[in-house]
């Protein structure tokens, strides 16, 4: 017994190189409370809720919409959710149906309200899991790439985007965050099971591809099995076993969720699985495909000098490494390479799949975020250990510094107007129908009961429901898209059960983006329109799209809000904001349309 005591202790010293130096790093300069972490992760989840467009139809149509369905009776229904193709979770909306049901019980119930309780919730959930992230960070790596980790989170327009999307990425993403955060923390004895559990709530609940990110954490357990002691390496099964068993439990309950409103057993992961992977219909490459410097140009625009970081982060470690070595290369090495590994997994995956969208990249942002955080520190940390001899060397330390804070200064300013432009560019479909739920008198229009409202080459800026007052429906009319358009939820009554527009069965549903014919209503039957006017875009318009706003003898305009005209617009206005000033060179000017909610007239 005495002759394994001191493997024991060296296998604890490599489990957790980094508990040998709390005390230091505790007293960093760079420890920021938790609880002060937690206000700077919610401010900035709460600024994206409150202002942040909704960049993504999928986000209406595939998860506002059902979930309107489930509080409100009504919705428009996307093919994913038709019973013979089950690629969506119930279990998933339901549980932001919950949040938003809350918000009717507080005074004043609105359907707006609704929506950005949802985005509360959203901002909340996404800012717990930050800081538990943070947390772990601080305390097992250091308290300095902690401190970095929340920079690059809260000043990035890629947080502002996923941090309250209601999308399974994003969802996806909390769950990751607090995956990572057990598989790192090896305070108290190693974690992984509860690791794999937090990966599989992300991948089963939310999006399945997700499961890829525990990749690096499952083979470094494997490692550890294989290298260490017998009884050591039977824990390390344990844990896996554990957290696998848990992983299907969360299928099971799932699967009995979606069961109930599916009314047929459904694996809905599975589903998603082959449908994306297996399919023989197109899968998703039918809705647009991507070079493979799609992600990397999008990373480079939602998180500027981090993302540039991020990828340098595993080089830099190594050149450090062959440079500088240390005397816990292989015990504090190896770890730091699996937190980075991730990111790098992740983007490779990705960006070899054709269809390519911003969204699929959410999952890996907080990933990007501690990538990047370890490549600064890293230099940060060699150029505080420079020889007086060298050039750098030579240069004064209060230089050195001033120009690392300038160049987080500018990547800040950077993300702030990325932020800023999107906002002011693409907010006004969030704003033109606040008229609709005002009644005359008081300088609405007061629409009533059973109304359309109709989109036409428009409808994929529709934000949902929520927007519109109660049995008010969005409808679709022509326009030169030649896709499938969603349908509706069924509001037939069955005699039993809740929800049957879950399971009844729909027509002109289809997996192959073939448009229906059915979908489209006449012009005459709508009230109200929803339409864009781009005064700068010259020729003929489309046959099915003719200006709509212009056209004052039949429809009344209700309320405008500028609308970016990003055809028309410079590139660098596009990405970033820029101001509405004649000092500006007109080339490089925000060029404007109008978001417009129309009334018929008569």
């Amino acid at each position: 017994m005495p002759s394994q005591a001191p493997q024991h202790q060296q296998r604890r010293e490599y489990v957790h190189p980094a508990a040998s130096h709390a005390k230091r790093k505790s007293s960093s300069p760079y420890a920021i409370a938790p609880s002060f972490a937690f206000y700077c992760f919610l401010l900035a989840g709460l600024v994206s809720a409150w202002f942040a467009p909704i960049q993504d139809c999928d986000e209406t149509f595939n998860y506002y919409e059902p979930t309107h369905y489930l509080s409100h009776s009504y919705g428009l229904q996307t093919w994913e959710y038709s019973p013979t193709y089950a690629i969506r979770s119930w279990l998933y909306i339901a549980l932001h149906a919950v949040v938003g049901n809350i918000r009717r019980l507080l005074p004043r119930p609105t359907k707006v309200a609704e929506f950005y309780f949802i985005r509360y919730g959203l901002a909340l959930a996404c800012a717990v899991c930050q800081t538990l992230l943070y947390c772990v960070v601080s305390t097992t790596v250091n308290a300095r790439i902690g401190f970095f980790f929340l920079l690059a989170t809260v000043l990035s327009a890629g947080n502002f985007h996923a941090s309250t999307a209601f999308l399974p990425s994003s969802f996806a993403m909390y769950a990751a965050m607090l995956g990572a955060a057990a598989c790192m923390n090896w305070r108290g004895g190693v974690k992984t099971a509860q690791g794999i559990t937090w990966f599989a709530v992300g991948a089963v609940f939310g999006w399945p591809f997700a499961a890829a990110l525990c990749i690096p954490f499952v083979l470094e357990e494997l490692l550890l099995a294989f290298i260490g002691d017998p009884e050591s390496s039977i824990e390390a099964i344990h844990r896996l076993v554990r957290g696998v068993a848990a992983s299907f439990i969360l299928l099971l309950v799932d699967s009995g969720v979606n069961t109930f409103f599916y009314r047929h057993i459904e694996i809905v992961p599975w589903n998603i699985v082959k449908y994306n992977v297996f399919g023989d219909t197109g899968g998703p490459d039918l809705y647009g495909t991507e070079p493979w410097t799609f992600y990397f140009r999008n990373l480079l625009l939602n998180f500027n000098i981090w993302f540039v970081l991020a990828l340098l982060c595993l080089p830099i470690f190594l050149l450090r490494k062959i440079v500088a070595p240390s005397s816990q290369d292989v015990r504090s090495g190896l770890r730091l390479f699996v937190f980075m590994a991730p990111f790098y997994l992740w983007l490779a995956i990705f960006t070899l799949q054709p269809h390519k969208e911003e969204r699929f990249m959410y999952p890996a942002y907080p990933f990007l975020a501690l990538n990047g955080a370890i490549a600064l520190h890293i230099i940060l940390t060699s150029l505080g250990r420079v020889s007086a001899g060298t050039f750098l060397g030579k240069v004064p330390a209060r230089l050195r510094a001033l120009s690392v804070l300038a160049v987080l200064g500018f990547s800040a300013f950077v993300a702030l107007a990325r932020i800023y432009g999107l906002v002011t560019a693409y907010s006004a479909p969030l704003e033109i129908y606040a008229p609709l739920a005002i009644p005359t008198s008081a300088g609405g229009v007061g629409g009533h009961y059973g109304d359309f409202v109709c989109l036409g080459k428009e409808w994929h800026r529709f934000p949902s429901s929520y927007f519109l007052p109660d049995d008010m429906h969005a409808k679709f009319i022509r326009s030169e898209f030649r896709g499938l358009l969603p349908g509706e939820f069924s509001e037939a009554g069955t005699g039993f059960g809740f929800w049957s527009g879950t399971w009844l069965p729909t027509s002109g549903m289809n997996d192959r983006n073939q448009e229906d014919p059915s979908k489209y209503v006449d012009l005459r039957t709508c009230s109200f329109l929803v339409d864009t006017q781009y005064p700068e875009r010259t020729g003929a318009l489309p046959p099915n799209e003719p200006d709509y706003v212009a056209d004052e003898e039949k429809w009344a305009i209700v309320k405008c809000v500028p609308f970016l005209d990003a055809a028309n617009t410079h590139v660098l206005a596009r990405a970033l904001w820029v101001p509405d000033s004649p000092l500006v060179p007109e080339r490089y000017q925000r060029k404007w349309g109008r978001h417009c909610l129309l009334r018929r007239k008569g």
